[in-house]
């Protein structure tokens, strides 16, 4: 199946008993057992497995090309899930511009684990190259990355760790798979915060992990077995169903995506543009090796440099809403130092390039007039 097919038929079957289109919402914690050990079916406990989680898991595997997925909670639970595969001893090799939450874990909630983490720019391969040992079990990249929308070539670096012997996992949340395939450049593990794209309509918080490896995966499904970490049955419904309107949506955004870049790039009160669409974007050659499109999210600082101009931009705001998360179909506008990335240290911030003006929009399927036209007046 080519991709917009997949996303509604891909894994899928109707249901057995019903014959009904969509699967039903199994909203069960137990299932029944004729003898002891011995189930109807192939379900026990809804933490071990359910149906409608099952038929999410089989879409997830079918969109990255992945022999298996497995649905969280959140995205920061499957994050969880994978760093539960290593040990006292062991590295981590990890993108130095990261999503706030998956930094706060790694540095916070790990800190005293005996896992060591390093952060490097993916990007200068030598530096990158220079950190791995023996001890080296994981690489972790997002691409694009949140805020800043840097780009690490996934081909380049899956060579360097198959190579090594190294997992090699990528965040895809703000690609999604209608735009890269992580596990078709040389990735192991993909991940998402289904939150954001897959599910597409912000009512939802929802994670997934999808891997190449059979025996991964079944190391990875009795870990969040064991800890808990699982989707309940209505999540899994609504994100499947966003799943079957994903490329519609995604194509919508990367159209709109590119006009607010385009716009913002030739504003006279912006700086700088970060957008991997743009010719002007350090990495936008990696962007249309990789990437079918350019999506929908762009960041950008102001010419004065002022936070204050970045708030008073924010509050006028009336089409884009002030709020943290991204991906669904409304436009949504954030100040990642002060909201999404405030766990991260000032003086750690400043270093990668989140400074205090930085704006992060996610765009929309609205009417790009009606976009171009809030930004113009917030800007006025």
């Amino acid at each position: 199946m080519k991709f917009n097919t997949k996303v509604i038929h891909g894994g899928q079957h109707h249901d057995p008993s019903t014959g009904a289109v969509m699967p039903p919402v199994y909203q069960t914690s137990t299932f029944l057992q004729t003898s002891p050990g011995k189930p109807v079916g192939d379900y026990e406990y809804s933490r071990a497995g359910n149906p409608t989680r099952t038929a999410l898991e089989n879409a997830l595997a079918s969109i990255e090309n992945g022999t298996r997925g497995l649905a969280f909670s959140s995205g920061l639970a499957a994050t969880d899930c994978l760093l539960r595969s290593f040990k006292a001893g062991d590295e981590i090799i990890a993108m130095d511009d990261l999503y706030g939450g998956t930094y706060r874990m790694f540095t916070r909630i790990y800190k005293d684990s005996g896992i060591k983490f390093h952060f490097v720019d993916m990007n200068d391969l030598e530096k990158f190259q220079s950190l791995i040992n023996e001890k080296t079990k994981l690489v972790w990249v997002e691409t694009p990355t949140n805020p800043l929308m840097k780009l690490a070539d996934i081909e380049a670096i899956s060579k360097i760790t198959k190579a090594k012997k190294i997992l090699f996992a990528v965040d895809n949340t703000f690609a999604t798979p209608y735009l890269q395939k992580p596990l078709d450049l040389g990735a192991d593990v993909v991940m998402h915060s289904a939150t954001k794209y897959l599910g597409g309509h912000s009512d939802v918080i929802a994670g997934a992990l999808i891997v190449r490896d059979e025996s991964l995966g079944e190391q990875l499904h009795f870990q969040q077995f064991a800890t808990g970490a699982t989707l309940g049955p209505m999540d899994s419904f609504l994100v499947l169903r966003g799943i079957k309107t994903l490329h519609l949506r995604v194509q919508r955004h990367c159209e709109n995506g590119e006009k607010v870049a385009e716009f913002l790039n030739n504003h006279s009160k912006i700086k700088t543009v970060f957008y991997p669409g743009l010719q002007s974007h350090p990495f936008h050659e990696i962007a249309k090796k990789q990437m079918k499109g350019f999506g929908g999210m762009v960041s950008f600082t102001f010419a004065s440099g002022k936070k204050e101009d970045a708030i008073a931009f924010l509050e006028k705001l009336t089409v884009f809403t002030l709020a943290e998360s991204l991906g669904g179909v409304e436009s949504l506008a954030n100040h990642p130092a002060l909201m999404t990335h405030a766990s991260i240290p000032e003086e750690k911030r400043k270093e990668i390039g989140i400074t205090d003006d930085l704006v992060r929009l996610s765009v929309g399927v609205e009417d790009i007039e009606d976009l171009l036209a809030d930004i113009k007046q917030a800007l006025a």
